[in-house]
């Protein structure tokens, strides 16, 4: 049982790729810190959890989008006595629509979500890993954030991005102070993702071959971030997209990626 005796946190534990997480820790033995904004769901998974895998299960209401929210997580955590070992930075969402015509108080949001509110849990915990000289940290990105990005949904490959560079450099910083940090890279992946920006109709047209299962992913970045890896792209045809797009000449590989974007993306 790699976890036996450590903790993990994982943001929006709810639902999708963050569930997933919750679910293959607590098979490891990990007990678990689960948050996200909704407070019914967290508990139910929490309880399935404590009740399937014999482990501590506690819950953390938490919106990511409020500037106070990870030191409200970090307050919490110090009340209840927790120290972290594993953190899943999980959390985050698609904002459709080109980037003048969705309204600032939006994009403010969005990268609060997706980028301020990553570094600061991240900067609140990290150190303490430091110390204990074990740490393990995902940061869940996407191949968004290796290939050019189409109209639309502007920010979204930008933030994912800048995550992946960020696990890049904290891993480079720290894997000597036995603390590894992983960038997990999917693609399509079944969720409520899509549900949630209303374009599950324009992604229910994309080939069933690019849509990758939640556990799959999950599974792959566990596997990638206890061996070092700071990048891991899941399944087997992302791995040959991401080749590609490092292959063809820039230029062709922003027309094919404004082609496909023109089918699933709301500009």
């Amino acid at each position: 049982m790699d976890g036996r005796g450590k903790t993990a946190l994982v943001t929006g534990a709810s639902s999708g790729i963050g569930k997933a997480f919750a679910e293959l820790l607590a098979q490891k033995g990990y007990s678990l810190v689960l948050t996200a904004r909704r407070g019914d769901r967290l508990d139910a998974l929490a309880a399935e959890l404590r009740q399937k895998h014999q482990i501590a299960a506690h819950t953390i209401v938490a919106d990511l989008a409020q500037p106070d929210a990870a030191q409200h997580i970090a307050a919490e955590l110090a009340s209840k006595g927790l120290a972290i070992d594993f953190l899943v930075n999980n959390a985050g969402y698609g904002q459709p629509g080109s980037y003048v015509n969705v309204p600032w108080p939006d994009h403010e949001r969005f990268m609060q979500v997706m980028v301020t509110a990553v570094l600061d849990l991240t900067y609140r915990l990290l150190p303490a890993m430091i110390e204990r000289k074990w740490g393990r940290i995902i940061n869940v990105a996407s191949v968004a954030g290796m290939v050019p990005s189409p109209a639309g949904h502007t920010l979204y490959g930008a933030s994912k991005s800048f995550l992946i560079r960020f696990s890049e450099a904290l891993q480079s910083e720290n894997a000597a102070n036995g603390v590894h940090v992983t960038a997990v890279c999917p693609g399509f992946t079944w969720s409520e993702f899509h549900d949630v920006t209303g374009t599950r109709d324009r992604m229910n047209k994309m080939p069933g071959i690019l849509w990758l299962k939640a556990d799959d992913v999950v599974r792959e970045g566990y596997d990638a971030v206890m061996k070092g890896h700071s990048v891991v792209v899941n399944g087997g045809i992302y791995r040959v997209l991401v080749w590609l797009n490092g292959a063809l000449p820039r230029s062709l590989s922003r027309r094919v990626s404004t082609m496909m974007g023109r089918r699933y993306r709301k500009a």
